[in-house]
């Protein structure tokens, strides 16, 4: 056994591989929001807990460093494969090779003793140097070809193989971390191993997203729905807009899209407004663009209630920031809301795309102020129970640990 499978109770040094979504990319934009956070809170949170921690992501950018600290134990390492300027992540995959060429020859000289990759290109980008080197690798998924293929139809942009190329990586590496139970199952119908899953979901930093603290300015004598994420079809923008019309005393703020003083020349942006303009709702609709994270629990904080209301969601982190601050949540009963939305604890469950159920789950919480502020305190205890960064990275960690004492060679795709 080598020196890495001995490293079971030591501090580790750990690979965690995101090819699209940067710790360090502004959110909100099409292809940066929660796999952004979720590597960047875990990388903190191990580090939190004594490890080396370096994230490897597509260089994107002319004259980026190859190096970039952002905080004790954590390193960004900027990977040249492609062009030095932004793609669409669905454009990504001819330069995978490039990109788990250059792990290899990094990894050659400076192994970590486990590699973590995120997403399904970095996956492959990582299981070819990992397998070239003797390194252990766990995999996250963060969101399937199957179910964005079954819920975009002719809309997926995805690579036509990406089925293909993602069972591969299922089937190469040494364990599976899904973020929901509902992932579980979509993995088994691909085919893959159930005994090689562990579900370790996503998290919220309950110290930033907390219950008391500044809020965002509110309209006056207006309930305020607040909204938060990136601004493409599938989060369900058009679902809350849709229901306005059934909530009159509401105004709803949509947080996320291009930069603020670029918001209106943005396509999904003028393609709502429209939406809102025919439903006769538009001065009651405000987009404010992407916003910096520091921004958004004041925003959380000031909402009556948090719409969630994707047509799928793999994980979904702003339904527990939102708990996190006690703000109740109405959110759509797929993917992992269905494991961090507990109705009607929390906050309540409709089915998606159904603008009418949206608004009678609103009206129902709002004419009942005192079950809104309780699903908020339930909301609040819930995050502390299960979804704290800390909490996350200590059953991320055992995962590690675990594959690391398996013995005998990693496993061969």
């Amino acid at each position: 056994m080598t020196r890495r499978y001995d490293r079971l109770s030591a501090s580790l040094d750990i690979a965690l591989v995101s090819e699209h979504a940067s710790p360090l990319a502004a959110l909100g934009g099409v292809d940066a929001g929660g796999q952004n956070v979720h590597v960047a809170r875990l990388a903190g949170a191990l580090a939190d807990r004594g490890h080396r921690v370096r994230v490897y992501t597509r260089r994107d950018a002319p004259g980026l460093p190859a190096g970039v600290p952002i905080r004790a134990g954590v390193e960004v390492r900027h990977v040249p494969a492609g062009p030095a300027r932004p793609l669409p992540k669905d454009e990504l995959l001819p330069y995978m090779p490039e990109f788990g060429n250059h792990l290899e020859h990094e990894w050659r000289t400076a192994p970590p003793d486990i590699v973590h990759s995120h997403f399904w290109m970095s996956g492959l980008a990582s299981l070819h140097a990992a397998r070239a080197l003797g390194l252990r690798l766990a995999h996250t998924y963060h969101a399937l070809g199957t179910v964005k293929r079954r819920h975009q139809q002719d809309a997926d942009a995805s690579p036509p193989d990406r089925v293909a190329w993602e069972t591969k990586v299922g089937e190469g590496c040494d364990r599976i971390i899904a973020t929901c139970r509902d992932e579980v199952a979509e993995l088994a119908v691909m085919g893959l191993r159930t005994d090689g899953i562990t579900v370790v979901p996503c998290g919220v930093d309950p110290r930033l997203f907390t219950v008391d603290g500044p809020t965002a300015p509110r309209p006056a004598n207006r309930t305020l729905l607040v909204q938060v994420g990136r601004l493409v079809p599938r989060k369900g923008a058009a679902v809350s807009i849709a229901a306005l019309p059934l909530l009159p005393d509401a105004v709803l703020l949509i947080v996320g899209g291009p930069p603020p003083a670029e918001v209106g020349q943005d396509p999904e942006v003028c393609r709502l407004r429209a939406l809102a303009r025919r439903s006769g709702v538009a001065d009651r609709v405000v987009f404010t663009g992407g916003l910096p994270p520091e921004q958004v629990p004041a925003l959380l904080r000031a909402a009556d209630l948090v719409l969630c209301p994707a047509d799928y969601e793999p994980f979904g982190i702003v339904p527990l920031e939102a708990m996190s601050c006690g703000t109740p949540v109405v959110a759509t009963s797929v993917g992992g809301q269905r494991d961090t939305v507990v109705d009607p604890v929390t906050g309540r469950l409709v089915p998606p795309r159904n603008p009418a159920a949206m608004a009678e789950a609103v009206a129902g919480l709002l004419a009942s102020p005192e079950t809104a502020a309780t699903c908020g305190r339930a909301g609040r205890r819930r995050v502390l129970t299960h979804y704290s960064w800390d909490r996350v990275a200590a059953a991320t960690e055992r995962v590690y640990r675990d594959v690391l004492a398996t013995t005998g060679p990693p496993r061969t795709a």
